[in-house]
């Protein structure tokens, strides 16, 4: 595959990266869910955990479904599942409806994360895989930023035919997923022939046993975790705090994916520039800085620029972790791939921590929760080779 053919099937590809980026309104969605419907941060945290629940249970299995119908067909699978999560919500805003869209978002955004992954693998033939998967976080990053955007302008302008509502961030997103589906279908991609017997679900797990796939398993979880926690938790510090609204205080999520955002763009650079274990370094530092503004924090820019930190910080640290992972065993990439998205279950874990200690003690004890993933992943630098670029 020439390096022209390459560039031109990257395109579908990075859409779809787009698409895995429709994941992220679950952090605005659940705080205007929570107004609508008058819950409380522990029962609105529950949107966001459910939808990363399912990676739990659906990112192993998918692994093993790309053993067998192949890497290609597993992301439509994923793209059709989402598309139909997206149409859901446009029919009611009712408790169970919501619940079933955001499971289906997620049961689709898992599917999706396991299998594009190594489809871009599969695209590039090898070399500079970090750097490509952290290009297509960018783009992810782009319909990250772009939800809370939507959501707010849906709230606040008059939309023909749907009047003031955010959930038209639904249908927006339905269209483009569509698109995509269609994309990806019609885009011929040659999947090289699987070696060897396909693992058994107990053969995935014992991947686990290898102390650099387990760490970057819980490095995963830890990056979820404060990426759901700091979209979800951010609006509420700034209406906590500073007393904004919450179509004001919706901005934050913003800031964080706009942060993010650069981040991805940048890191795809600098990860051919500078080593690893470097960047990784100067990225952890600027999540532990965000963590104590978040915390002590009382003033607008303080607020603001923490939020900035964290999403820069936070960009590149699942491409990090995942590129690490899979380079460290080549001949199992499905199944290792499988496993790495299962660490996206950090963002079930971590939201419930955080609303139940938010209920208790105010935001600061979600950004206590956050914190925690912050100081395993300075425990993860020394399992990055100082010396490899």
């Amino acid at each position: 595959m020439g390096n022209q053919n390459k560039s031109i099937y990257l395109i579908p590809v990075m859409l779809c990266f787009f698409c895995m980026g429709f994941v992220d309104l679950v952090g605005i969605a659940s705080n205007y869910v929570k107004e609508d419907l008058a819950l409380t941060d522990s029962v609105a945290n529950v949107f966001p955990s459910l939808v990363f629940f399912w990676f739990l249970i659906f990112s192993v299995p998918t692994g093993m479904l790309m053993n067998k119908i192949g890497r290609k067909k597993t992301v439509l699978l994923s793209l059709v599942v989402t598309v139909v999560s997206l149409l859901l919500p446009l029919f009611g805003e009712t408790f169970a409806i919501m619940l079933v869209a955001f499971s289906l978002l997620g049961i689709g955004n898992a599917l999706m994360q396991t299998s594009l992954n190594p489809l871009v693998s599969t695209v590039m033939g090898g070399g500079n895989l970090a750097s490509t998967l952290t290009f297509g976080q960018f783009v992810k990053a782009i319909a990250s930023f772009s939800a809370p955007y939507l959501a707010m302008w849906g709230a606040t302008k008059f939309i023909p035919d749907f009047g003031y509502d955010w959930r038209i961030l639904f249908g927006i997103f339905f269209i483009v997923g569509t698109f995509s589906t269609i994309l990806l279908f019609v885009t011929p991609i040659e999947e090289p022939p699987m070696e060897g017997k396909p693992s058994t679900f107990v053969e995935c797990f014992k991947l686990l046993g290898t102390p650099i796939v387990l760490l970057s398993f819980l490095g995963i979880m830890c990056h979820v975790g404060i990426d759901v926690g700091t979209n979800t938790t951010a609006p509420k510090i700034l209406m906590e705090r500073l007393g904004m609204s919450l179509n004001e205080a919706a901005f934050a999520t913003s800031l964080y994916f706009i942060f993010r955002t650069i981040g991805c763009l940048t890191g795809s650079f600098f990860l051919r520039v500078l080593k690893m274990r470097t960047f990784f370094v100067i990225s952890v530092v600027m999540m532990a800085l965000s963590m104590c503004g978040l915390f002590i924090g009382t003033e607008q820019w303080m607020l603001y620029c923490a939020i900035a930190l964290v999403g820069y910080g936070n960009s590149n640290v699942f491409s990090m972790c995942f590129a690490t992972a899979l380079e460290s065993m080549p001949e199992k990439q499905n199944e290792v791939s499988g496993l790495m998205i299962m660490g996206l279950f950090g963002g079930t874990i971590f939201p419930l921590l955080m609303g139940l200690l938010s209920d208790a003690m105010g935001q600061g004890g979600a950004v206590l929760v956050m914190a925690v993933g912050v100081i395993y992943l300075f425990t993860y630098i020394k399992q990055l080779n100082p010396y490899k670029l």
